[in-house]
């Protein structure tokens, strides 16, 4: 995947769990756990501004870009 997510860094870097962050911004653990592992195909903006917001951090901390062109699946 060409953006690598680091949402378990931020938590673990503010010292919050990620069922704190589930309550906090209203979604369940399985959407949030499917973010953090990095299988999510997209995610809201409404989503990621509550999580910077309650991480107090920026969208660059939890998402990055990894210099590669992630090539479209074709069925």
């Amino acid at each position: 995947m060409a953006i690598r997510v680091y949402l378990e860094d931020v938590l673990k870097k503010r010292s919050m769990t990620s069922k704190e962050l589930c309550k906090q911004i209203g979604i369940t653990e399985a959407n949030l756990s499917i973010l953090r592992s990095g299988k999510a195909k997209g995610v809201r903006f409404g989503t990621l501004n509550k999580i910077c917001y309650y991480l107090q951090c920026d969208v660059g901390e939890i998402l990055r870009f990894d210099g590669q062109l992630e090539e479209e699946e074709t069925e």
